[in-house]
C-alpha cells in the first residue's frame, strides 16, 4: 500500500497558517470589543464606569457642561478603568452634558449627550409670564347733584341791592312836620270834650241819687 506523505503535508501548513492568522484577528479585537463605557446622570450627579480598556496610557474621559459654553466637569486620564462620581452645580433649569471617551488603542470611542433635568425645589420659582388681561371698562355712574335744602336762600328771594324795596322809597318820618301843632291841637281838645262829659256825667249821677 502507498502513502502520499508530501501530497497531505501543503495542504495542513495552509491550514495551519490560516487557523492562526483567524487566531491572532480574534484575539486583536477582543480588547476593542470588551471596551465597556457606563455613565449614569441624575438630578444632581454623574457617576462614570469604564472597564476593559488598554493598559496603556493615553485613555481619556471627560464630561462637560455644553449649557455652561462648554465647561468642563470632568477631565481625566485612566488605564484599564476608571470610577469616579462626582455633584452637578444647583440648576435650576435644564442642563446639556456631553460625555466624551477615547481609548488609546483608537478604538471604542465613545461620544453621548444627557438631558438634566433641575431636582424638585430647585426649580425656578418664578411664574411663568401670562398675559394680561385688560379690566372691563366700567362707566362710572353719573354724579347727582345735591338737592337745594330749604335754608338754603333761592336766587328769586333774595334781592339785589340795587333793587327797590316793595314798600316804596318813603321811609317813616322820625322829626316834625308843619302838620304836627294841629294834630296836638286837636287831641287837647278831643280830651278836655271827654273829661268835661265824663264830669257832667258824674254831677248828673250824684244830683239824682
Amino acid at each position: 500500500m502507498t502513502v502520499f506523505r508530501g501530497s497531505w503535508r501543503r495542504p495542513g501548513a495552509l491550514i495551519t497558517v490560516a487557523a492562526a492568522g483567524m487566531l491572532g484577528v480574534g484575539l486583536s479585537a477582543v480588547p476593542a470589543a470588551a471596551h465597556t463605557p457606563e455613565w449614569t446622570v441624575t438630578c444632581s450627579s454623574v457617576t462614570v464606569n469604564l472597564t476593559n480598556y488598554d493598559a496603556k496610557p493615553g485613555n481619556t474621559v471627560t464630561v462637560t457642561n455644553e449649557t455652561d459654553g462648554g465647561k468642563k466637569l470632568l477631565d481625566s486620564t485612566f488605564q484599564r478603568e476608571f470610577h469616579n462620581t462626582f455633584a452637578l452645580p444647583d440648576h435650576d433649569g435644564n442642563l446639556q452634558l456631553h460625555l466624551s471617551v477615547k481609548s488609546a488603542d483608537g478604538q471604542g470611542a465613545l461620544e453621548k449627550d444627557e438631558t438634566v433635568k433641575p431636582c424638585p425645589g430647585q426649580e425656578s420659582s418664578s411664574p411663568a409670564p401670562s398675559e394680561s388681561t385688560p379690566a372691563p371698562e366700567t362707566s362710572s355712574p353719573a354724579v347727582e347733584s345735591p338737592a337745594p335744602s330749604e335754608s338754603s336762600t333761592s336766587p328769586a328771594a333774595v334781592l339785589p341791592s340795587s333793587q327797590p324795596s316793595p314798600a316804596g322809597d318813603d321811609l317813616a318820618e322820625t322829626g316834625s312836620s308843619s302838620s304836627t301843632p294841629m294834630i296836638a291841637g286837636g287831641a287837647a281838645v278831643v280830651l278836655i270834650a271827654g273829661a268835661g262829659i265824663l264830669w257832667a256825667s258824674r254831677k248828673r249821677r250824684a244830683t239824682s241819687a
